[in-house]
This record gives structure tokens, sequence and C-alpha cells, in this order.
């Protein structure tokens, strides 16, 4: 299972593991800030309320703020909905279903995991896009279409920031 907001703030903080059962709110703040930001959506308090919002279904101008932190039309398309079928989507004003709204969070989750570790934007990015060998020359970004790829991203952010990725 991937973790959440909390449990990466945590995990960064290189505390113990009894401290990811109750992480300090301070510490888990930056990460969940970062992920509401880049979504665009009122203030979350937690991570409970984010995936109430995801079963709920996001606004697609969510879909605007990942384009402002870095994914690509193609990209988008791609990983999160069609281009048809946002269009639709936007004409009847309707929000983004549940598994699309589920897809906007793994990106927007695993862009601030990259930020943070990375320090900048830019270079998170830079490294996003990059081929690694560990996933088969695939780059990260890539490996986001599903969860499971989403999680060896993570791990792999993980290793970087704790000086065991080589």
């Amino acid at each position: 299972m991937p973790y959440n907001c909390e449990q990466i703030a945590m995990r960064h903080s290189h505390s113990s593991k009894a401290a990811v059962v109750e992480p300090a709110i301070d510490d888990r703040l930056p990460l969940l800030k970062r992920v509401q930001e880049i979504l665009g959506v009122d203030q979350l308090r937690s991570d409970q309320e984010l995936v109430a919002r995801v079963e709920q279904g996001l606004s697609t101008k969510t879909l605007d703020g990942l384009r402002r932190c870095g994914l690509n039309d193609d990209e988008l398309y791609t990983l999160v909905v069609p281009r048809r079928t946002l269009t639709h989507r936007r004409a009847r004003r309707e929000s983004l279903s549940r598994e699309e709204s589920d897809r906007v969070v793994r990106i927007a989750r695993i862009a601030a995991l990259a930020e943070h570790v990375f320090g900048e934007h830019e270079r998170a990015w830079k490294w996003l896009r990059a081929s690694q060998r560990q996933f088969r020359s695939r780059n990260p970004v890539q490996m986001l279409s599903t969860e499971a790829g989403a999680r060896l991203v993570e791990e792999l952010l993980y290793r970087i920031d704790e000086g065991m990725a080589a």
C-alpha cells in the first residue's frame, strides 16, 4: 500500500516506527499542503479529508493544477483521462470519476514527494521524465499509470532521499 502524506512526512523525518502511527501534525503538513497547492483545492486538514474528496470526485479544474505543476497534455490524457472524455465532462460540468480523481492524487502525491526529495521543482520533473534502469528504462511518469508503478517510484524516491539509491 502506498504511503499517505502523513507517512511520507514521518519517513522523511527519520522517526521511529512508533511515530508513523501518530505523526506530529507539523511533520505531515508540508507534503499535504503541497498536494493541496498542486490540486488547487481548499485547505486539507488530513489525508482522510483528501480521501473523501477523491470518493466524491474532484473537479476537472484539478487537472489545470497538474499542468501547472509540470504534467503535459499527452501525459494527462494518458495517465488520468482521455481527451474526449474530459471534453464531455467539462461540457456537462461533471466531476472526475473516483478512479480518475485517484489518479490525479497519485500524480500530485508523487510530484510533491519528488519536489521534496530534489529540493526544487525543475530538478524533480527532470528526474520524473528521465529513464530509470530500475524501471526497465521507463521514466517515473510512465510508471504512474498504475498504483503498483507509483509505489515503485515512491520507494525509489525514498531510497534517493535516504542516500541508498545507486
